[in-house]
């Protein structure tokens, strides 16, 4: 009888403790794929990661969404909500970098930023939008930075995030598409007609931090910076990170 009672008494307490808490990760839709992996290396069980673009998320965070985690794809963003958000400030660190590529489909004969206008004229160029998506803001600097925006620009379709430009690429409805060089390795349907240089981008930087005081929250974005983590962004063709 009481060993029963015993049993019963396991059964209980294992039953009826609570499961644990789902940590939300909000994170720039670029970053789809790699942190999908190093969230399943972290713990698959108990993450779940919210991809958009940095704007947009940033925005929602902004009006209380309960985002545990922002990892976004410029520092900007990131600087807007600091200022709101005092866990940010002790939480922030820099997780992984990035280039711009200009890509076509797989026929596409490759071709410099500098010379796109002379291919524009019976296609369109897809890029994030130029005022909120980091992606379409980087995109825009270096359109500037080769003196091409004043004649690209009637040609451009915007989208919401970098890889819905991607998409237009992939299925043949824009011609070209200003992508991170993870986008393009990411969809076999596109390539790299040519490499954008920081200097006609300025750095491209991660940040991650901790939005509020959940030691899981804190665990998660100090694991982003791991050798472990650091080595699944490579594999995805993630460069180190480095100031956030």
């Amino acid at each position: 009888m009481q060993k029963l009672f015993a049993l019963l008494c396991i059964t209980f307490f294992a039953t009826s403790a609570p499961a644990a808490e789902r940590l939300t990760v909000f994170a720039a839709a670029s970053l789809r794929g790699a942190l999908d992996d190093v969230s399943a290396a972290f713990d698959a069980a108990h993450v779940t990661i919210s991809y958009a673009s940095s704007a947009a998320l940033a925005r929602q965070i902004q009006l209380g969404a309960p985002a545990d985690v922002f990892v976004s794809a410029n520092p900007q963003w990131m600087d807007v909500l600091a200022g709101v958000q005092p866990n940010i400030r002790e939480s922030r660190r820099g997780v992984a970098s990035n280039q711009m590529v200009l890509i076509g489909q797989l026929d596409e004969v490759p071709v410099t930023l500098s010379k796109l206008p002379d291919n524009l004229s019976d296609g369109h160029l897809a890029m994030g939008l130029l005022d909120a998506v980091p992606a379409g803001i980087y995109g825009k600097t270096a359109l500037d930075h080769y003196g091409v925006w004043p004649r690209v620009a009637p040609n451009v379709v915007q989208t919401d995030n970098v890889r819905a430009a991607l998409a237009l690429v992939a299925l043949g409805e824009a011609r070209f598409g200003l992508v991170y060089a993870t986008d393009a390795l990411a969809d076999p349907r596109v390539k790299v007609l040519s490499e954008i240089p920081t200097a006609a981008t300025g750095p491209i930087q991660y940040p991650a931090a901790a939005l509020n005081t959940r030691p899981e929250a804190t665990d998660f974005v100090r694991y982003l910076g791991s050798p472990e983590a650091r080595a699944i962004f490579r594999r995805h063709g993630f460069q180190a990170g480095s100031a956030p």
